[in-house]
This record gives C-alpha cells, sequence and structure tokens, in this order.
C-alpha cells in the first residue's frame, strides 16, 4: 500500500452524458460500460493477451478531502480496507489475495484511492467479492488501527528517507501554499497518532460510495457474463449523499531556491515551473511541451554532450484538476556546483518560450504519444491503470480523449504555453545536495535472545465462495508456445506471437561478466562504452539518429542490454536501426573526451554514497579475498582509459554467439527470423569465447557492519548468507516454496505477519533467493526505526529456525503452492512481461517452458521436503548483516 509520488488528480464528478443506465458500447467494442441505479460507474476493457485481469477500484476522495490537521487519513483509510470489512476478516483478506497471486495492492493519490488486484481470470469472482465486501464496509476497529498504525509510520519514515520524497514534499508546500495541494496523501506520525478507529469510520461513511466510485475491470474475460457479476455482487449497496468538496483558490508561485541533503551518489538541479492542470485546454499542450524539452534533440540534452551535465531530462512530477507541476532537471557530478546549470536550463527555457520551438519535434513528439497509447495497451494491469486515470483522475471519457487532444495540440498552442509558463516568476530552483557517508564500521551485530520456534498461524477459515475455489491447487494454463531457432551466426532468436495490438517488443542481451572480461587496471570501461552508444552510429550521426527513431515514434537502447519498441509497419526500420546503434556504433573521439571524466566523476561521487559502501561492505563480508566481484571501479581507473581500449572491449565483449534476441507481438516467427537476419546477420564473432561463469564461492562467515546515512530517518537493514547451491540445484524448487510461506502475501504470511501485522516493527520485508548458474544468496531485507532493529531481526530469526525444526502446515503449504502457482500466469500479463521472462531464461540456460515445470514439482511438493531443504541450505545464525542509516539503538 502507498502513497505515489507522482500523483495525478481527478475531476470529481464525470459529465451526465457519461452516466448510462444501461449497458452502452463506446466505439471500440473491447470496451463495455454500465453506470449501476446506486451511481457505481463500470468499464469493462477485455484485453486477450493472458488469462489474466486486473480489478481496479477507484474511489473519488484522496488527500485533497481530508480533516484540516490530518493530510493521511485518506492513506490510513486505505491501510484499514485490508484490516477487516463487511463480513471479511484482516487475515481472510490477507488469505485470499496471497492464495489468488499475491498481485494486490492499493494507493492514495490526491483525489482518489484505488485498491487494485490482478489475478487469473478464472478468480475474477473471488476479487471482486472481496472489493464488493470493502465498498459495502470497512470495520476501522481501533484494536487494528492500533497494530496498522506503527506499519504505516513506518511507511512515513520510509518516504522521508527519501531525497526525492523530500523534495516533492517540499516543493508542493512552496508551489502550493494556502491549498490542499501542498500537502501529499502520506500524512504525518503525528496526526497518525491523533487518529482514532472511530475518525477513520467516519471518514469512510462520508466518502466510500458507489456513487463516489468507479470500477474497471481489464482483462481477458466474457464482458457481459462480468456485468451481471458486478450487479449481482455491488447492486445492492446503498448510495449516499457526499460532502462538499474543497474549493482550490491558486495564489501565485512565489519564486525562490532551496536547497536539500541527499544521499544520492550524485547531484540534482531542478528548475520547476508551475503548469495547465487537467481540466485545463492547455493540458494536452503542455504534455506536448514536456516531450519536446526532452528530445534527444533539444538544447537541455545538449547539456550531456557538452560535457557540462551528466544526464537531463524533462517532465511532470504532478498533475492536479488545477494546476500541474513540470521540472528540468540535470544530474552532475556530487561534488558539483549548481548553480551556473541552473542558470544555463532557464536560459535555454527562456529562448524556447521568447522564440518558439522547432515545429518537427512538436511534430514528432505527437507521433509518440500516439504510438505509445499503443504500446500501453500491452500490459493488463497498465491498461487497467491508463482507464483509471483517464476516468478517475482526469475526469475524462476514456484514455482516448487525451490522444484525440493531443492530436488537435498546433506549433502555436505549444510555443503559446511555453510563453505563458516558462517564465522566471513562475519557477522554484532546487538541489539535491549529497551528503558523503563515512566507511562501513565493523558493530557486534546481533545480539541474539534465544532462538525460539513459534507456532505458525492458525488456519484461516475462508468463506465457502472463496475456500472452494482457492483450496484447489491446480496447475496454470499453459502459456502460448514460442518458436526457439539459432541463426547461422549463432545469435539465439525467441518468437512469441501476440496480436493484441499493432506493435512488437524486441529485447535483447549479450552474455558478459565485466568482472572477468575487463583488463587489469580497466575498471570503467564498460561503464564508459555503455555511456557512448547514445552518441549516434558510423551511418547516422547522433541528432541524425535520434531523428530517424523520432520519424517512426520507435524507443531504442543499445549496448549490452539492448531493447526496441516499434508499431508493427515500421518493424524492419526500426530493427535496422537497433542493429545499426549495436553493430556499429560510432565511437567518437569528442563523445569519448566528454564521457570518460563525466564517468569518472561519477563513480568518485558513487564511492562515498551510503548505498554504494552498504553494498561493497556486504561483498567484502559474503566474497573471499580477490573474488572477481570486488574489484572496483575507481576515478583513478577511469582517467587512465584510452578510446582504444574501449574499442577493444566492445570488440571482444559484444558477440553474436552470446547473444539472445526476443521479439514479441504481432509478426509470426518466420517474419521476425527475416528482418532480424537481414540487419543482424553480418554480424560475426571472432576469437574464442571469453570466460563468463563466476567462480563458486565457499560460504560466508557472519559479521556485521553500520554505514551511516545521515539522510534517512529509518535502518535500511540486508541480512545476506552465501548457500551451497546454484539456479539448477534440486533443492531451489522447496526453498523458493519456503520462501513463500515466509513472505510473498502481505499478511497472511509469516514474517508479515509477525513484524508488520502484530509486531508493527516494519512496513516492508522481503525474502529473495538470488540463483545464478554458479553462486546464491539468500537475504532478508527490512527497515526500521532504529530502535527496532535487533528485535525484527530476533523475530526473523525465531521464524527461520521454526522452518528448519517443524513442518510448515498444511494450510500454509497450500497456500503457498497457490501463491506460486498463480504468479506463473501473472507473470506474463505484459508484453514486457512475456519478452522479459524468456530472456532471462534463455541466457541462464533454463528451458523455456520452466514456470510450466516448476508448477508440476511445486505441486507435487511435501512439507517434508521443504523442512529438508531448509534445514540443510539456511543458517540462521550466518548472515552477514549490513545496516545504512542512523545507529542503531
Amino acid at each position: 500500500m502507498s502513497s505515489k509520488f507522482k500523483v495525478w488528480t481527478a475531476l470529481f464528478f464525470l459529465a451526465t452524458s457519461l452516466l448510462f443506465a444501461q449497458e452502452k458500447p463506446a466505439g471500440d467494442t473491447s470496451v463495455t460500460r454500465a453506470t449501476l441505479d446506486n451511481g457505481l460507474r463500470v468499464v469493462i476493457v477485455r484485453d486477450p493477451l493472458a488469462p489474466v485481469v486486473t480489478v481496479e477500484q477507484n474511489y473519488l476522495v484522496g488527500g485533497n478531502e481530508t480533516p484540516d490537521g490530518f493530510p493521511g487519513m485518506a492513506h490510513a483509510q486505505e491501510h484499514m480496507a485490508f484490516r477487516g470489512c463487511s463480513t471479511l476478516s484482516a487475515d481472510q483478506i490477507s488469505a485470499i489475495f496471497a492464495q489468488l497471486g499475491g498481485f494486490g495492492n492499493a494507493d492514495t493519490q490526491q483525489n482518489i484511492t484505488q485498491y487494485f488486484s490482478t489475478v487469473p481470470a478464472a478468480d475474477l469472482d473471488i476479487a471482486l467479492r472481496v472489493d464488493a465486501d470493502c465498498m459495502r464496509d470497512i470495520q476501522d476497529v481501533q484494536t487494528e488501527w492500533s497494530e496498522e498504525k506503527p506499519a504505516i509510520e513506518q511507511e512515513v519514515a520510509r518516504d522521508l528517507s527519501n531525497p526525492t520524497y523530500k523534495f516533492m514534499t517540499r516543493l508542493n508546500e512552496d508551489m502550493f501554499s494556502g491549498t490542499v495541494y501542498s500537502h501529499d496523501p502520506l500524512g504525518t506520525k503525528e496526526s497518525f497518532d491523533q487518529t482514532t478507529g472511530e475518525m477513520l469510520k467516519d471518514f469512510y461513511k462520508k466518502w466510500y460510495a458507489p456513487n463516489n466510485a468507479i470500477l474497471i475491470i481489464a482483462g481477458d474475460v466474457d464482458s457481459r457474463a462480468v456485468l451481471l457479476k458486478v450487479k449481482e455482487f455491488y447492486g445492492n449497496i446503498a448510495k449516499k449523499s457526499l460532502p462538499p468538496r474543497p474549493e482550490i483558490k491558486l495564489q501565485p508561485v512565489k519564486p525562490e531556491s532551496f536547497t536539500l541533503d541527499s544521499n544520492l551518489s550524485y547531484l540534482l538541479a531542478f528548475v520547476a515551473f508551475r503548469m495547465p492542470g487537467t481540466d485545463s485546454p492547455d493540458f494536452a499542450a503542455s504534455q506536448i511541451l514536456g516531450d519536446v524539452l526532452s528530445s534527444q534533440r533539444g538544447n537541455l540534452y545538449a547539456l550531456v554532450p557538452q560535457g557540462k551535465a551528466l544526464q537531463t531530462e524533462f517532465g511532470f512530477a504532478e498533475s492536479y484538476t488545477k494546476a500541474s507541476v513540470a521540472y528540468s532537471a540535470a544530474v552532475l557530478p556530487a561534488d558539483g556546483n549548481a548553480a551556473p546549470v541552473i542558470t544555463e536550463m532557464r536560459k535555454i527555457l527562456a529562448d524556447y518560450a521568447a522564440n518558439g520551438l522547432p515545429a518537427e519535434l512538436v511534430e514528432a513528439a505527437k507521433r509518440r504519444e500516439i504510438a505509445g497509447e499503443e504500446f500501453r495497451r500491452n500490459s493488463i494491469p497498465g491498461l487497467a491503470e491508463e482507464w483509471s486515470n483517464a476516468l478517475a483522475a482526469e475526469g475524462r471519457n476514456s484514455p482516448d480523449d487525451d490522444v484525440e487532444a493531443m492530436k488537435r495540440v498546433t506549433p502555436a498552442d505549444v510555443n503559446r504555453v511555453a510563453k505563458q509558463f516558462l517564465v522566471e516568476q513562475n519557477s522554484i530552483a532546487a538541489e539535491l545536495k549529497p551528503v558523503p557517508s563515512g566507511e562501513a564500521v565493523a558493530s557486534k551485530g546481533f545480539g541474539g535472545g534465544e532462538q525460539l520456534t513459534s507456532a505458525p498461524t492458525k488456519p484461516v477459515d475462508l468463506p465457502p465462495w472463496a475456500g472452494s475455489r482457492l483450496l484447489a491447487v491446480e496447475l496454470p494454463p499453459a502459456p502460448a508456445s514460442s518458436a526457439d531457432m539459432t541463426l547461422s551466426n549463432g545469435v539465439r532468436l525467441i518468437v512469441r506471437t501476440l496480436k493484441v495490438t499493432p506493435t512488437i517488443t524486441v529485447l535483447g542481451s549479450v552474455r558478459h561478466e565485466p568482472e572477468l572480461e575487463t583488463p587489469p587496471g580497466k575498471d570503467g570501461v564498460g561503464d564508459v562504452l555503455d555511456g557512448l552508444f547514445s552518441y549516434g552510429t558510423k551511418n547516422l550521426d547522433r541528432l541524425a539518429f535520434q531523428k530517424a527513431l523520432d520519424d517512426i515514434a520507435a524507443d531504442e537502447s543499445a549496448g549490452f542490454r539492448f531493447s526496441l519498441q516499434v508499431l508493427k509497419q515500421d518493424f524492419s526500420r526500426g530493427v535496422q536501426l537497433l542493429a545499426d546503434n549495436e553493430l556499429n556504433p560510432a565511437l567518437p573521439q569528442e563523445a569519448f573526451d566528454v564521457t570518460k571524466p563525466e564517468t569518472a566523476q561519477f563513480v568518485g561521487g558513487r564511492m562515498k554514497s551510503p548505498g554504494y559502501r552498504a553494498g561493497h561492505a556486504l561483498n567484502i563480508a559474503l566474497l573471499p579475498a580477490g573474488d572477481p566481484i570486488l574489484r572496483e571501479t575507481t576515478p583513478q581507473t577511469v582517467t587512465s582509459l584510452t578510446l582504444d581500449d574501449v574499442k577493444e572491449y566492445y570488440a571482444k565483449t559484444l558477440r553474436s554467439d552470446l547473444t539472445t534476441i526476443v521479439v514479441i507481438g504481432d509478426i509470426t516467427p518466420n517474419e521476425a527470423k527475416g528482418v532480424i537476419e537481414k540487419w543482424f546477420g553480418t554480424w560475426k564473432a571472432t576469437g574464442p569465447k571469453p570466460e563468463i561463469e563466476l567462480p563458486r564461492v565457499p560460504a560466508n562467515k557472519s559479521s556485521a557492519a553500520n554505514v551511516s546515512d545521515p539522510s534517512q530517518l529509518q535502518d535500511s537493514v540486508n541480512l545476506s548468507e552465501i548457500i551451497d547451491i546454484t539456479r539448477f540445484d534440486p533443492d531451489y524448487y522447496p526453498l523458493q516454496l519456503a520462501n513463500h510461506v515466509l513472505g510473498g502475501g502481505f499478511y497472511a504470511t509469516r514474517l508479515y505477519h509477525d513484524l508488520r501485522q502484530v509486531a508493527g516493527y516494519v512496513y516492508n520485508v522481503d525474502v529473495r533467493l538470488n540463483a545464478q548458474k554458479t553462486r546464491t544468496i539468500y537475504t532478508v531485507t527490512y527497515a526500521c526505526d532504529p530502535k527496532n532493529v535487533s528485535k525484527a531481526r530476533e523475530l526473523i530469526q525465531r521464524d527461520l529456525v521454526s522452518m528448519q525444526k517443524e513442518n510448515v502446515t498444511p494450510a500454509e503449504l497450500q497456500q503457498a503452492k497457490a501463491l506460486l502457482l498463480r504468479q506463473i500466469p501473472l507473470a506474463e500479463s505484459s508484453e514486457d512481461g512475456v519478452a522479459g521472462g524468456l530472456l532471462a531464461r534463455a541466457q541462464i540456460g533454463l528451458p523455456l517452458d520452466e514456470p510450466m515445470q516448476a508448477a508440476r514439482k511445486y505441486s507435487s511438493m511435501t512439507a517434508d521436503q521443504v523442512r529438508d531443504a531448509f534445514e540443510k541450505q539456511i543458517r540462521p545464525d550466518g548472515f552477514v548483516q549490513i545496516i545504512r542509516g542512523p545507529a542503531p539503538e
């Protein structure tokens, strides 16, 4: 559950022309709309991408409607929906969503609160019943709030430890002083301490109503049948009389500058502007303006090749009804000077405002926005979010409204908006300045306490409509097959046809291991090479190459990981440009002369940052002396590099016979093969393959270290250990099942139950098994107040020991199996997910159908196998503990 940093605002009601008394198509036959008698607006969008569906319930209430002095009331109410609804207890809700696959969550924005879950299509009824139960009533019991309050306060502490969040909070206070926009929905510890269950219940009664909600359902569904279910589950919930909305009267922006401390490894310089809101006729023009200003063909990005910035960006941080916030940002070396760069950014923007923006870039931005609409439909959760944002956040009729508005934007519109808003008196400047940390300091670590075992949580009795379905552990439906072939030059090509939209996605990867392939004393050569791919090719210089991409509205990146998103009609041209960048990078001397010192400066700042120091301390503690991973890139090693070093590294490491390319979308295998062979077929590997497999490593010794991070309120704790398996070890699967007993299912799993639901020590606790070809790291991470670090670890240790000494209960085993099995189809709910999964399996050497093979193993696994693997492989007393933040108490 979260309060989003990027907050989209909503109009509080849709025009009456959108409220349909009966089912009614809206041009697109895949879209079904209805408004129930109680006012609930329903949109069902059919998308056959995968046997998956996303349910997104949008309540038109958020930070705007919170009582004075209680800015987090809507956020707290969002949390409490998971603590018990009309007929469902907190344990039942957690158990249901865990067994549905664990892809459920919520967020609170400035004027909407969203509850969303992505589930197998066959389980849609269950997700709808839970959602309807919470619309009917939320319990808001004081005892439950008393347990949830520490967890939400940990979320506040986490966000207040994030420098970007602190910047946005300060920016909103300055931009929107005197309005509800000046505070975001997160809330404060002080206000939560004053909040009661009774106050939350009153907030629920006022705002949670069917006539104040929009239900979006997207996925592989029968729309008519789903609408009947919606009417059955929601139709008898009474509508309510809603309170008045707050009036928003914006005052002029007071220009100012401020500086905030940061734990980032680089300096960030900002110039922010108030821009039109979502209800403004100029909103679409402002979006196109933002796209033009962020173009790599524009003058802001030109600061990068000029050596004045490591990176630049122009984007929107907030979009509210009455106003938005846009920013120009530059990434600088940690010890850089922000003032001249801020001055230069202001000058560039002022010149555009005075003289206009290039009409060619305006048209390119419009093409990209139109193409982007197609790409956003390639994700079922993304499709639900897009419709939710359009209807609930922006008050549109459909996402097409935004696209149509952008089609009508002219260069004159963009220039008018730039002239009006990109002015100094409408701006605020800021910098986030890194505060270096000290070296890691050895600490006593975990003092222990008794290694007690705890009885597993008692089985949860599910209602019949949930239990009858969820208690059956079933194999997921097999996904569509993929064509798998090896080209004559050694490139492995994997193709899956998905005819959902006229788009094609390409993901590629060249297997390499820089710690093994980098010559002695040349550390950082790969980083410099990576920075040079954006400088064009031997055939097209930087600007010409970007223009060629703009002409077909394609997104492309090259390097050891490369990608392309392109419309079907332009697939061959897109692959031609990708191959040209990958196989014929220009690697010009003038770009090297800029990139090398930039990289050295960035590395210098990174080495002083708390995040780097914590990661390096962890590696030193886990790995034996001399391990390749312990090699360090330093400013000195980067400074010593020559362009010939970079070219030699490129020639040695980017090899066709170590490359896998995955093509997903509206294309057949033969079509894909023909195009890939045409443009990548001349790529030939020469010489012997380099060594790219890291050596096995022994188990680590237990140790502890603290890394100071003055900017954090919380301690971030990493507990890691080397375990003696690889990704191909049979124990990998029972350990994964054990991890899903411990975590991954919110309150329904042991660590969440113990550390968050009961103790309130943490907001998140994660368990990961990072298994590779030759080594595996087992990790538990959490963040909490310094006074609770040892208390939380004691509970973790207790739960790990319990997993070794006692079998998990039948209910826990069944729930973990259901969670894992349902996650398999959910992982393919987007084209990116499909492509990424296929590429990862191919690169490590797993069968492409490994998820289905895993499903069969999980379904037949016993509690004895889980306990035996955990007892054999996990060492509860063998962790390296790295704490980043204040000194723990």
